[in-house]
């Protein structure tokens, strides 16, 4: 289900996150869908279940999934997994077109690149 990479600069419960969302978000975890309990995962991946439970409440807080007291974690429907993404993915072009901003681009060269992107669209609907 999820793979750990000790090696990886990020933190543990982070690898969690990003293993659970891209299951969420790929439809690999069906909307309404349990998640494996707290104790489950933990035991599975042999680390501490208060790192599992933090990757859960972070995902819960983004709308990836919610929590029913007593029958556990599930995935969220997909409107919200939809919000979700669409809020992760701006996040990650906030950093990328930062990167670009840092390495030289200019505003104008971004604009123009999301203009060209925007044209394209517009014309594969019109076709």
């Amino acid at each position: 289900m999820i793979s750990l990479n000790y090696r990886d600069s990020r933190p543990i419960y982070e690898q969690i996150k990003d293993g659970l969302r891209k299951l969420v978000v790929s439809g690999a975890i069906l909307p309404g869908e349990k998640l494996p309990s707290v104790r489950e995962l933990a035991s599975d991946l042999a680390i501490n279940p208060n790192t599992i439970q933090r990757a859960y409440r972070e995902l819960e807080n983004e709308q990836y999934i919610y929590t029913v007291a007593g029958r556990g974690s599930f995935a969220a429907p997909g409107w919200d997994v939809n919000t979700a993404r669409g809020e992760a993915l701006l996040r990650q072009f906030d950093e990328v077109a930062a990167e670009l901003l840092y390495t030289g681009q200019t505003r104008d060269a971004l604009k123009g690149r999301i203009d060209k992107i925007g044209h394209r669209e517009e014309k594969e609907k019109d076709d």
